[in-house]
């Protein structure tokens, strides 16, 4: 997240010894969202048209953690291993895409080669599904209508080429739900949280590139357990979820025959922290050796 800036008896305090200074250039002015927000869809379903023939190695450590966010005595990380591509669904007679979803093949569990017991056992629950949606997804021209999006100012140091831009994804009306999982795993869940998200995106200020993307949810949020979830599964009547929080990173990724640059996901670290019940988890996804198909059946790194 920014981190805050001299207080303002700081500066004060820092203009009374210094004086005579001359006048700090006035900061640049405020870009208008929308037309902001519309580059910056066009770059995204412009990535999700390049990325169809790449494909990447995908790591996936999820390690249990207690309350206060600590690691658990005995318990043990799951680190999972995969190949991913990425496709991206079409809308319209212009191909613009309208979503994008990660497309997985499980190649190791804790470094070895997959059974099929790993598939359906409780400990594959936190696994990352085969399907999930692309993160970068919700920046599509036909996804930011869901979304409230702000300026937040310019990226500072290293981040000084950057322009910062804050959403909010409203909370819905509808109650959060308690899900169980259709493979039919012991005391495996999903959570459907009705509570708001908060994030901001950090936008290259010259191509509008994506550069990195932080949520997290706007305030504890509860689920609504019902009675039959609670006696089958002997669990209370509401689940209580106290933090979520993700970051995606990304970086530059060269490719050669024909030469090319482009902007790819890094890296994706999540924090859920429930009060009760359900077990908290660190979760970190890490992409590597992105390579390209070609025609012919080529591959090029």
């Amino acid at each position: 997240m920014q981190t805050s800036g001299t207080s303002a008896r700081s500066l004060v305090l820092i203009a009374a010894c210094v004086g005579g200074v001359a006048a700090a250039a006035p900061p640049p002015m405020a870009p208008d969202v929308a037309t902001v927000l519309a580059h910056v869809g066009e770059r995204v379903a412009e990535y999700y048209k390049r990325v169809q023939n790449i494909v990447c190695n995908e790591k996936s450590i999820v390690q249990p953690v207690s309350s206060s966010m600590g690691t658990l005595p005995g318990v043990f990380a799951r680190v999972t291993e995969s190949e991913l591509r990425i496709e991206s669904a079409r809308d319209g007679e212009d191909g613009t895409p309208k979503e994008a979803t990660f497309v997985r093949t499980l190649i190791k569990v804790n470094g070895r080669a997959p059974r099929e017991k790993d598939k359906t056992d409780a400990a594959s629950c936190m696994d990352p599904n085969p399907l999930t949606p692309e993160p970068l997804a919700f920046l599509l021209p036909a996804k930011q209508g869901e979304y409230r999006f702000s300026f937040a100012g310019f990226g500072k140091g290293k981040e000084s080429g950057s322009m910062m831009i804050d959403y909010l994804q409203p909370a819905t009306a509808k109650e959060g739900k308690l899900v169980e999982d259709p493979k039919g795993r012991d005391n495996c869940f999903s959570v459907e949280v009705p509570g708001a998200i908060k994030g901001r995106v950090w936008v290259d200020a010259t191509t509008f590139d994506v550069l990195r993307v932080e949520e997290h949810l706007a305030g504890p949020g509860s689920v609504r357990v019902t009675d039959q979830q609670q006696r089958k599964h002997m669990l209370p009547d509401f689940i209580t979820i106290d933090r979520y929080s993700r970051t995606i990173r990304l970086k530059q990724a060269a490719f050669k025959d024909p030469d090319e640059t482009m902007l790819l996901p890094e890296s994706i670290e999540m924090l859920i922290v429930y009060r009760n019940a359900l077990e908290s988890t660190r979760r970190e996804q890490r992409f590597t050796d992105y390579r390209r198909f070609l025609t012919g059946g080529r591959i090029v790194k």
